[in-house]
């Protein structure tokens, strides 16, 4: 949601919009959630990417229980939209408990949460074999729960062909190592781009996704190796096919397959699917492939921010496999 108010909007010495607007807009809060909600401690965690200031404080309810919650400010029309509407999923719930929430604050226009305190997680501060089996059952359970609410949004759209035409022309300069696979590789995708584009865009089944599934983006209610997941920032929410989530997650890990040992998210989550009771449609293996293959085929036109050697090479090698696979 974006703040709009004929106020000025709260700033920091520096002047940077959002880095002080927690601690500005923490007596306001107070006055709307009058009785609830005690003092606020705003805090940045190394994970968190958003703008948002995001607090810690003790929730009062009307029956005098005593509730660590999480206060973010702002929050994107998104989230709040998603926080809403799967709070009646039964538990567990794979999303965060609502005490509160508004899409005004005062004479401000902009969206805030106040939710449960998480305690345990994220799951990508110490690695665990057990932690994509744990997710991957979150996200079926996130969308079995996202599914009762029609899609009402357009696919993402994604520029193919501009894409893989800046991966050749990158492909031509001298910043790849292996360029002469990788210029192979490219000239057979894109020979073959039309093709694989149209059966990207027929993918079904089409439902509601996380769209930023990743272990930081996993916590926990409780101790424990076997403990329920519960997804957080549901602001990358959209439509989409569920080999897209699945696919995401694998994609962060082809750097450092040894973490896998042999996992593979796609099976993972389609096994949780099954589990929960959602269609997987036809042919979804051969879906993940070409999903492989559109993004590590884009790999070299984002060489300055996904310009890792390893991670490179890696998306050199899951082009090349998956090119094989399809054809």
């Amino acid at each position: 949601m974006v703040i709009q108010s004929n106020a000025p909007v709260p700033s920091d010495a520096s002047g940077r919009r959002n880095s002080g607007l927690g601690h500005s807009l923490a007596p306001a809060l107070r006055r709307v959630n009058a009785d609830h909600l005690g003092p606020i401690t705003w805090f940045r965690t190394d994970w968190q990417r958003s703008g948002a200031s995001t607090g810690r404080a003790i929730w009062t309810s009307n029956d005098g229980t005593e509730s660590e919650v999480v206060v973010k400010i702002p929050v994107s029309e998104r989230e709040f939209r998603w926080l809403r509407w799967l709070q009646d999923t039964p538990a567990p719930s794979p999303v965060p408990r609502l005490y509160a929430s508004g899409d005004t604050l005062e004479h401000y226009h902009l969206g805030w949460v106040i939710i449960e305190l998480l305690p345990f997680g994220p799951l990508g501060a110490h690695w665990h074999d057990d932690h994509l089996e744990r997710i991957t059952l979150a996200a079926a359970q996130f969308q079995a729960a996202a599914s009762v609410h029609p899609v009402d949004r357009d696919l993402k759209h994604e520029d193919w062909e501009g894409l893989f035409k800046r991966s050749r022309e990158a492909a031509r300069g001298r910043d790849l190592t292996a360029v002469t696979r990788w210029r192979k590789a490219l000239k057979t995708a894109s020979k073959h781009l039309d093709q694989i584009v149209e059966q990207w865009h027929h993918r079904a089944p089409i439902g509601w996704i996380h769209g930023d599934l990743h272990l930081a983006n996993g916590m926990s209610r409780e101790a424990g190796e076997d403990s329920p997941v519960v997804l957080i920032d549901l602001a990358e929410v959209r439509p989409g096919h569920w080999v897209e989530d699945a696919v995401y997650l694998e994609r962060l890990h082809w750097a450092r397959p040894e973490r896998l040992k042999g996992r593979n998210p796609v099976k993972l989550l389609a096994a949780a699917r099954r589990r929960v009771g959602l269609e997987l449609g036809s042919d979804h293996p051969r879906l993940a492939d070409i999903r492989r293959i559109l993004l590590a085929a884009c790999v070299p036109a984002f060489l300055r921010t996904e310009g890792v050697p390893t991670y490179v090479q890696a998306a050199l090698g899951q082009l090349e496999d998956g090119l094989r696979r399809i054809h």
